[in-house]
């Protein structure tokens, strides 16, 4: 099994000048500590206007960042917000493909729709519409990656020319595609579609086990045709974090900030009231505490033994990898890094000895329904090369347009009435007068 942390870039209020900057800063340190630990993924969501629960509106900054102070973890940009509105697809494309080439290859490209209020409004995403925005904005970024020229698009949800999307990923055909999951519904889309699922549904050892064969039963079948150019049959899931020694001071250190997080979310997704740039998301999760229902997904905080015997459990039951909220609330960074370092030391080297093994167990098992599920999907047609169309530049469109007004000296001047103080020189003319 494999092991990835995870960040939401939580700020529970109230926020003092410094906050922001000291939260960044000490995210890099605990992804620069994770990678020489050996730790797996680093993960990096994308949301807007989500205030406490995630600050991380701008991804690809910050895992570019990472991606400069590391060596060997990968980079899950998990997840895009996929919708045109929110990214118009070549965008996403050019911007997944730079992160994997300033990396060195080492980008996960996950996907997902975004079921808030504050970000679907605020970009104008439709709630009834946003799972099929998602879908076409998905495969056609993935082809984007792919095709020299990518052919053009006539689509329900977003339109564009022929055009080269550069540049194109180090990973070919393009970095492996997941999708965030909170419904078992969406795993089965997932599998359907032959991506990843990043399950958020804190789920326990039995019903992950379920989810799991559930997934994979899918992977094996005829409904899985892949919306990308390549299967990436994994399942992950993300669980709270902290490591000690003592089982109490583990939930001491881990257990609130994991809790606010479970509140926020469900502040932000499901029944909360909020007023931008005013409610105290912190305050009222104090006040709720104590009649909080128990929640799962702590299979990650306590000691070194009960972290070994929760997660032998759920690789037993088919998850490729738990990725720890390590970072919620107001857990304290000098007590995340311990906690890593005493994990790296003490627990994962039980489940890195067997991993090569099962990976390649995995692999031999899943190749011929892979092949077979990539020879299902249609794929989009390239355009021959006398149909690939040719772009006039601006500035000879506005040229052309004017040649009614050309001066008798030889000069095209264009851009009438604009900024634009340029003027292209007519090359016959410029020979006939001897370069003078």
């Amino acid at each position: 099994m494999k092991f990835g942390i995870f960040y939401e870039h939580q700020l529970p209020r109230p926020w003092n000048e410094g906050d922001e900057l000291k939260l960044f800063q000490e995210a890099l340190d605990q992804v620069e500590l994770a990678d020489r630990l050996g730790i797996d993924y680093a993960w990096e969501v994308e949301h807007h206007f989500l205030e406490e629960y995630s600050h991380s509106s701008a991804p690809e900054v910050f895992l570019a960042a990472c991606s400069q102070r590391t060596k060997n973890i990968r980079l899950g940009h998990g997840i895009v917000l996929m919708p045109p509105k929110y990214n118009p697809p070549a965008r996403v494309a050019e911007r997944i493909a730079t992160l994997d080439l300033v990396s060195g290859g080492r980008v996960d490209w996950g996907t997902g729709e975004s079921s808030a209020a504050l970000e679907l409004d605020g970009f104008g995403v439709p709630v009834a519409e946003k799972r099929e925005h998602w879908r076409e904005a998905v495969e056609q970024t993935a082809n984007m990656m792919v095709m020299d020229p990518y052919p053009g698009y006539e689509g329900k949800y977003f339109s564009m020319p022929c055009r080269n999307v550069v540049p194109k990923p180090v990973q070919k055909p393009h970095p492996p595609l997941w999708v965030a999951c909170s419904k078992r519904e969406t795993i089965h889309m997932a599998a359907r579609n032959g991506i990843g699922a990043l399950t958020f549904a804190f789920v326990d050892p039995e019903e992950a086990a379920k989810w799991a064969g559930e997934y994979y039963d899918i992977i094996k079948s005829d409904e899985c045709v892949p919306i990308g150019h390549a299967v990436n049959a994994n399942i992950a899931m993300v669980t709270g974090f902290s490591c000690h020694h003592d089982a109490e001071e583990a939930r001491r250190r881990g257990l609130e900030g994991f809790q606010f997080f479970g509140y926020a979310l469900g502040h932000h997704y499901i029944y909360g009231l909020h007023t931008p740039g005013r409610t105290d998301i912190w305050q009222r999760f104090q006040e709720a505490r104590d009649n909080l229902p128990p929640r799962g997904g702590i299979g990650g905080i306590g000691t070194p033994a009960e972290l070994k015997e929760n997660l032998a459990k759920f690789a037993d039951s088919g998850v490729d990898q738990v990725i720890f909220v390590q970072q919620g609330g107001r857990n304290r960074h000098d007590h995340i890094c311990e906690s890593l370092e005493l994990f790296a030391a003490e627990v994962m080297p039980h489940f890195k000895a067997k991993e090569a093994e099962r990976e390649a167990a995995k692999a031999a098992e899943l190749a011929p329904y892979i092949e077979a599920a990539l020879a299902r999907k249609q794929r989009m047609e390239p355009l021959a090369d006398d149909r690939i169309p040719t772009v006039v530049a601006l500035g000879r469109q506005i040229a052309e347009e004017d040649q009614s007004e050309r001066p008798k000296d030889g000069v095209i001047a264009f851009g009438k009435g604009s900024d634009m103080a340029v003027a292209l020189e007519d090359p016959a003319d410029k020979q006939a007068a001897g370069d003078d």
